[in-house]
């Protein structure tokens, strides 16, 4: 009997470890099923946590949905600042500023003229005399001291002044005109007088105009002597300095007599490079039609 037993007790005694051996490799395979690859057709597993915030459209953190059926809560729409209106000019529309040109800037420049503001003739040119000029009124007038003729001001200026006449629109000239040279008493002649810095279209000794002129500085002074018209270009542009020569009457080698916006804009306080310059457009606008190839020039001290 006793040793019936014993083997009994042995045989029960295999049986739990071999089930307590089936157990355990149970609990491992349990244990690391989750890190094997996901066959098709499977379940996912459901999360154990949430996915971290991400950075939505207007750059703050979004939560996820709290299920997979619930939907994004809307984003708020984004107000959109509308532009400023551009306030108007409380003095209006600008009519004139620097480098215009025409009647109506001879015009100003006579009004102005008339009551002090520009001291030399009207050029139809808006050059930096005017600017300065326009300016000077408007701090009179107590208005911003822009520059420019803009509709207030030309309105200001219109109530103090009374319409130009036809010589303040066109004077002679701004300087006395000297007595003529001898050798131009005769024929077709331009007249052009260092000393007195004016031009006369003389014919058979009689002036039919006259008007201001400039010359070249020390280092390109203007050639004296009697000359004549050779070429005549109307709107040249010098091949040297690469500046604009209207209305140009060539008389020695590449000096002329010519239309200069930089006269009509500075005055005498610039020089020509040997060029005759005029600052009156109109004016030499006419010489030039008149002018004829042949037809004598004559440049004295």
């Amino acid at each position: 009997m006793t040793g019936s037993t014993t083997t009994s007790t042995s045989r029960n005694t295999k049986r739990a470890r071999a089930g307590a051996a089936v157990l355990a490799v149970l609990t491992v395979a349990a244990a690391t099923a989750g890190c094997k690859a996901q066959a098709a057709g499977d379940a996912p597993a459901a999360p154990s946590a949430p996915p971290p915030a991400t950075a939505g459209d207007d750059g703050k953190p979004t939560a996820p949905p709290s299920s997979p059926t619930a939907s994004p809560s809307p984003t708020a729409p984004t107000a959109t600042a509308s532009p400023t209106p551009k306030k108007p000019d409380p003095q209006g529309t600008t009519l004139m500023a620097s480098g215009s040109q025409g009647k109506q800037v001879r015009e100003l420049q006579a009004r102005l003229r008339q009551i002090g503001h520009f001291d030399r003739s009207p050029t139809g040119y808006y050059g930096t005399v005017t600017v300065a000029a326009v300016q000077s009124f408007q701090g009179k007038r107590g208005l911003t001291r822009t520059g420019k003729a803009d509709t207030l001001t030309w309105q200001k200026l219109l109530g103090m002044t009374r319409e130009p006449t036809a010589t303040e629109l066109n004077p002679p000239t701004t300087r006395p005109v000297t007595k003529p040279d001898k050798r131009c008493m005769t024929g077709r002649v331009l007249c052009i007088s260092k000393n007195s810095r004016t031009l006369s279209w003389m014919i058979d000794g009689r002036v039919v105009s006259s008007m201001d002129v400039r010359f070249g500085s020390q280092y390109t002074p203007t050639r004296e002597g009697t000359f004549s018209v050779y070429w005549k270009s109307r709107h040249h542009v010098s091949s040297i300095y690469h500046t604009a020569m209207p209305y140009a009457m060539f008389f020695s080698g590449g000096q002329a007599v010519h239309y200069s916006s930089d006269f009509a804009a500075r005055g005498y306080n610039g020089a020509s490079h040997g060029c005759v310059n005029v600052r009156d457009e109109g004016k030499i606008a006419s010489l030039f039609a008149q002018v004829k190839n042949g037809d004598k020039v004559v440049v004295y001290g």
